[in-house]
């Protein structure tokens, strides 16, 4: 059986990438814009050939004139433009107006104009779908429709298969019109407190229970900064709001909702951890229910990336990667089921 074959944009650290080799599929292009993350693709050998360049300036057609037929395309377009959180940002500009990532959903659909995958896959943020980012939303659908795809979209929870993190991700197929439109893989978790024949949500007991620990020097670091000492005393699974007037504390500290949600955010073993953020903050969580800043090996486990997988970079390059990437089971079960589906003969 012929393996099929990738290309991959806007690539990271892999995650996609990981999720889709192991599935069967064999990347024989990626490329990012950041050196240290290609370095990390090079390093683990995620493909046959890793560009570090500005997707503007590759050339599909000649990917296509040397790889032949492209079985699939796969990319997550930086998402920072179409965030829930950069409508607080003040003279910021979003969607396609957005001066560092922009042009990024129009260059994907320029290399599925020129490539002609049979399946596309694409991810964004949440927020992708929002009224806010219609210009964007509709530019895909409209495109899908001008190059002959039919498309299957939904946002979806990653806790919901199986990844310990309650990440919500939008998530889009595109088939070519002579096929079968894609379904999405079944759930097969589901939030404990919720009646449900699923699985029940992977903890982070389960998945960074063998690091309950904490070290000497770890006692010495301050999550959240200035802060410190109420952080100390945040229950676990909580956050800055327990410390609200509403809650009930009798000398409230933050006025309800004054700062983001994940102000002295702090992980419960008992539920899956929330959205790990693409960058390293003294006082965002998640932080660990031990009064401690998350370590890599962890973030690396909620977002199941293998054990053995190596990043380059110091420690916040590090934090970028993973913080930045799909998490590569989700990937790895809608690349299954894509395979099964479409490149199963």
């Amino acid at each position: 059986m012929r393996t099929p074959i990738i290309v991959s944009l806007f690539s990271g650290a892999g995650g996609l990438d990981i999720g889709f080799h192991k599935a069967g599929f064999h990347t024989v292009y990626a490329s990012d814009v950041w050196d240290v993350a290609c370095e990390t693709l090079k390093k683990n050998s995620m493909a046959d050939d890793v560009e570090c360049i500005d997707v503007r300036k590759i050339d599909f057609k000649k990917l296509k004139e040397k790889h032949g037929e492209i079985d699939c395309l796969i990319g997550g377009p930086p998402c920072p433009p179409y965030s829930q959180t950069r409508h607080y940002l003040i003279g910021k500009k979003d969607g396609f107006e957005d001066e560092k990532a922009g042009f990024a959903v129009p260059e994907y659909f320029r290399a599925v104009k020129e490539l002609e995958p049979t399946v596309f896959f694409f991810e964004n943020v949440d927020g992708f779908t929002f009224k806010t980012h219609l210009e964007a939303f509709n530019f895909l659908k409209e495109q899908a429709e001008l190059l002959g795809y039919n498309i299957t979209h939904k946002v979806v929870n990653a806790a919901n298969y199986g990844v310990p993190q309650t990440r919500k991700r939008f998530i889009c197929v595109g088939v070519k019109k002579d096929l079968e439109p894609f379904v999405f893989p079944e759930e097969t978790h589901s939030d404990p407190t919720k009646k449900s024949d699923k699985l029940p949500w992977v903890t982070c007991r389960e998945a960074i229970g063998e690091f309950d620990t904490i070290t000497e020097e770890e006692k010495k670091q301050r999550p959240g900064s200035k802060d410190y000492e109420l952080f100390k005393n945040i229950p676990p699974g909580d956050n800055y709001l327990y410390y609200t007037e509403k809650r009930g504390c009798k000398d409230p500290k933050f006025k309800w909702k004054s700062r983001y949600w994940t102000f002295l955010l702090k992980l419960t073993p008992d539920r899956p951890s929330w959205t790990i953020q693409a960058s390293f903050s003294n006082n965002q969580g998640p932080f660990h229910w031990k009064n401690r800043f998350l370590r890599i090996e962890e973030i690396k486990r909620l977002q199941t990336f293998p054990d053995s997988y190596q990043f380059c970079g110091d420690e916040k390059e590090q934090w970028r990667q993973i913080g930045n990437a799909v998490p590569c089971l989700l990937a790895e079960v809608f690349a299954i089921k894509i395979k099964e589906d479409y490149f199963n003969e």
